[in-house]
């Protein structure tokens, strides 16, 4: 059973900064790919950010140059740095990992979300 657990959500005032985390836990064989997504309400999930194994990142326009995805391989986590939030980043926050298991494959997974509210 892989689980994906975030934590660090919260209030913050437009302006601010929030650090979101990430880990994995459970019985796998590696983690490939990891990211991060978001929903808001009335919204469809949109990608935010994703990181590869490696160390190479893609942002989605709407947070490239604010936002900064990272990872520790070690530690099995995924972190979101979020800088300059603003009022229209306000959404519950959900991680996603490619985890291969073993005699199932490469499967995506989703943490159960984080909110993040960014007050005006």
């Amino acid at each position: 059973q892989v689980q994906l657990v975030e934590s660090g959500g919260g209030l913050v005032q437009a302006g601010g900064s929030l650090g979101l985390s990430c880990v994995v836990s459970g019985s796998f064989l590696s983690i490939n790919d990891m990211g991060w997504y978001r929903q808001a309400p009335g919204k469809p999930r949109e990608w935010v950010a994703r990181i590869a194994r490696g160390g190479s990142t893609n942002y989605a326009g709407s947070v490239k140059g604010r936002f900064a995805i990272s990872r520790n391989n070690a530690k099995n986590t995924v972190y979101l740095q979020m800088n300059s939030l603003r009022p229209e980043d306000t959404a519950v926050y959900y991680c996603n990992a490619d985890i291969s298991v073993q005699a199932m494959g490469v499967m995506s997974h989703w943490g159960q979300g984080t909110q993040v509210t960014v007050s005006s």
